[in-house]
Order: C-alpha cells, then structure tokens, then sequence
C-alpha cells in the first residue's frame, strides 16, 4: 500500500469517525444494556437484579401472564394504526408530489415549503394544535358544526373517531418528508422517457404508469419501509390526544411498555417487549424488502 492511499484511507475514516462514535454511544451501547436488562427482573426500586434468563420472554407468550395481554393488545393497536397510516403516507406524499411538481417553477418551491413546515414542528405542538381543532365540547370543527346546524363529532372519545383523528394529524405533521423524498425522485426520472410516452400515444394516466412509477420505484420501498417503522414507532400522538381511549381502544404498544417500565417500575419486563417489538419490525422490513425484489 502506497503512502498516498494510506493517507486517503486515513481522511476517509476520520470522516465515518464521528458518526461510528455517536452510533456506538446512542444506539449500539443502549441496545446491548437493554438486551442485557431484558434477561433480568430489574425493578426501579431494587437495587438487586436476579437474573431471569428468558423469562420475562416467555411471559409474552404465555397467555397466563398479565405481559401477554399488555404486550400484543398494545401490538394490536399498533398495527391497525400500520395498516391505516402507510397506504396513506406514501399515496398522499406520491400525489402532493406529483401536483407540485407541475407547478409553474415560480410557485413551486413555496408550496413545497407550505407542505414541509409541519415536519419541522415537534409532535406535542402537533398535538396541541389538532386538539384545539377536533376537542368534542369547544374545539374548531365542531364550532363549524354547530353553526352549520350539524351534530358535534366526538372526534378523540369515540371510537372509530379516536384513530381517525390520530391519523389525520400524523399525515398533516410528517407528509412533508415523503413529499420531498418524492420530488427529488420524479426530478431524477428521464425526460426522455415521457417524450418517447408521447410520441407513442401515451396519455399522462398511461405515463405514469409505465413511466414514472417504475422510475421511481426504489424510492417508493424506501418510503414505505420507513413510513412502516415511523408508524411502529408512534407514541406522542395518541399519548396526548386521546390517551388511550376511549377505553384502551388506541393505547399502542410503546405506551404500554413505557407504563411497564415507569409505572409498574418493571425494565426487564419493557427491555423484553421492547426488543420484541424491534424484532417484529425487523421482520416486516425483510418481507417488503424480498416481495419487492420478487415482484421486480
């Protein structure tokens, strides 16, 4: 090895250097204590940790144990809320897409900033802001409602109002991203092509799908895996809407391992749902990943 590409090897890895540290120090080191804390009985107040092995594993499945049902109720709800939310942040972002990039250049960015500023906002100002507009007794959409002579819509205490309401502000606040994700992929699709659709006959419908929706399609997985672990991932939305309810009715599976590990004060039994929850969303991105390869 010469001297030359010793020394661009070196500036290389000093560039990945800060980036290696933060992803040992915030992700790889807190995923190994939480591995090692989920093969423990770890209470807040204890100062003693008994090893447990997998126990606290084995009280997921076992349909006995109080874990079991706080585990895949709070699962279940997460993925109702999966099931909702995905379809409709990748086709609502593919369309926003698509309407703004046939836009007139002039106008083009500000609607493209319009859209992006709700991500930018942190999710208990998102809360905030769509409770002022849905609350059942004073909030804005039943004002209109009622001056319209309409019945008041308990829009965060009545079911299935509860997840459509958390649902509607998820789009509102993280739309924007999928948006950009999507621009930046239509810009990069051949002029070309659309010219050569043209002259063939093909109408716009027919352009975009022949065209633009095959160019884009590596673009398209990643917004769907990574819509499909945000969504996994929700806790502040129904936390602070709805709390839970009505019942237990939106109460997702983060809520219920944050209630295990704060309330009940029980980190090895939260540590286990946790990397339970991970390997589960490990799963689901795999299969997307290897049913779109094969449907390529």
């Amino acid at each position: 090895m010469n001297k030359t590409s010793w020394k661009s090897q070196l500036t290389s890895s000093l560039f990945v250097l800060p980036y290696l540290i933060l992803f040992v120090i915030f992700l790889l080191i807190p995923i190994i204590y939480g591995a090692w804390m989920s093969l423990h009985n770890w209470d807040l107040l204890n100062p003693v940790h008994e090893f447990v092995g997998l126990k606290n594993y084995a009280k997921i499945f076992d349909s006995s144990s109080y874990l079991h049902n706080l585990f895949f109720d709070g699962l279940k709800h997460t993925i109702l809320f999966v099931v909702i939310s995905v379809p409709l942040l990748v086709i609502v972002g593919l369309g926003l897409a698509l309407l703004i990039n046939a836009l007139p250049g002039k106008i083009k960015g500000f609607f493209r900033t319009l859209y992006f500023i709700p991500y930018a906002v942190s999710v208990s100002v998102v809360a905030i802001i769509w409770l002022w507009i849905l609350d059942t007794n004073s909030g804005l959409m039943n004002e209109y409602f009622q001056k319209l002579h309409l019945p008041a819509i308990p829009w965060l205490t009545d079911m299935p109002w509860a997840w459509i309401s958390i649902v509607i502000a998820t789009i509102w606040w993280t739309i924007g991203f999928n948006m950009v994700i999507f621009i930046n992929a239509l810009n990069d699709v051949s002029e070309e092509l659309y010219e050569a659709g043209s002259l063939d006959g093909a109408n716009r419908w027919q352009r975009l799908i022949y065209i633009t929706l095959p160019s884009i399609k590596p673009t398209m997985l990643f917004v769907l895996i990574t819509s499909t672990i945000a969504s996994f991932n929700i806790y502040g939305q129904p936390f602070m809407m709805t709390r839970g309810g009505p019942g237990t009715s939106t109460k997702v599976l983060l809520m219920n391992i944050v209630d295990e590990a704060f309330k009940q004060r029980q980190l090895g039994n939260a540590a286990a749902m946790s990397l339970m929850m991970a390997l589960i969303m490990i799963i689901i991105s795999v299969v997307q990943l290897r049913v779109s390869n094969r449907k390529e």
